[in-house]
């Protein structure tokens, strides 16, 4: 129950890394706001606040356009009027572009970046000016965990507006701890390597799935549980003296 007590937003909440950390957390005894754009889930099954119903009374599901500064305002206001505070928001919300840089159009960049980019700092600005008004408890205001990639630091083949968007979401965790670490906000990231979510399409190409595993130090890939638990620590109060860092999750595929 490391999040007993706990206000937490998590964005893209319906489907895989973001299903997997709301339910986490709510076995952890926070309350979860499970916030998406829409209720269907990706990978098929129950929509997400039905699973977390099993777990708690307190969970919430608000439909929520991150792109949107209407939807975000709204989504913070709900929380704060009804739990008093926030304390976690989890940025996960993200979409792909899926294509290399001469075939991205300007309308393929700008959709990326709507929802990567303007929309976590959308989040980030609404959960900072909120978290700044809280009281500190455990030597915290607030805890913001990005979800980036491994691909803010390594090529996306073919998908150069998503590569960007993940480079992008690195710097916002490390300037939003730079400048607010002095206030107890805390910020960092946790940037996924490759991971089995139950998508079809081309991120389960045979192809793909033999150079991963072969690109991959440990003898599997990973799991939405993997990721959900390293962001898990970096929520919790077990995270002390750590701002600013993007933690890998990736079997060890940046290290070599």
């Amino acid at each position: 129950m490391r999040l007993l007590n706990k206000t937490a937003i998590v964005t893209g909440a319906s489907s895989g890394i973001g299903r997997a950390i709301a339910l986490l957390f709510a076995r952890e005894g926070a309350t979860v706001i499970a916030a998406d754009i829409t209720e269907d889930v990706v990978e098929g099954g129950e929509p997400v606040i039905h699973a977390l119903r099993k777990l708690t009374d307190s969970a919430m599901f608000v439909r929520t356009d991150i792109s949107r500064q209407a939807d975000v305002q709204s989504l913070f206001h709900l929380v704060v009027t009804r739990f008093g505070r926030v304390d976690i928001l989890i940025n996960n919300a993200m979409v792909r572009g899926g294509l290399p840089l001469a075939d991205t159009t300007e309308a393929d960049w700008d959709r990326v970046m709507d929802v990567n980019l303007k929309g976590a700092y959308l989040c980030l600005r609404a959960a900072v000016l909120q978290m700044l008004k809280q009281d500190i408890v455990n030597e915290a205001r607030g805890r913001i965990v990005n979800i980036t990639s491994q691909h803010g630091m390594i090529g996306a083949p073919q998908d150069f507006a998503y590569g960007v968007s993940k480079a992008g979401l690195v710097y916002m965790t490390r300037q939003v701890a730079t400048d607010y670490a002095k206030d107890y906000i805390i910020c960092n990231a946790v940037a996924p390597g490759k991971i089995l979510t139950g998508k079809t399409g081309p991120a389960v190409d045979p192809e793909r799935l033999d150079y991963s595993r072969r690109r991959t130090p440990m003898p599997r890939l990973g799991t939405p549980q993997d990721v959900a638990r390293a962001v898990l620590f970096l929520a919790s109060d077990d995270a002390t003296y750590i701002a600013g860092h993007n933690l890998m999750v990736d079997g060890g595929w940046m290290a070599q």
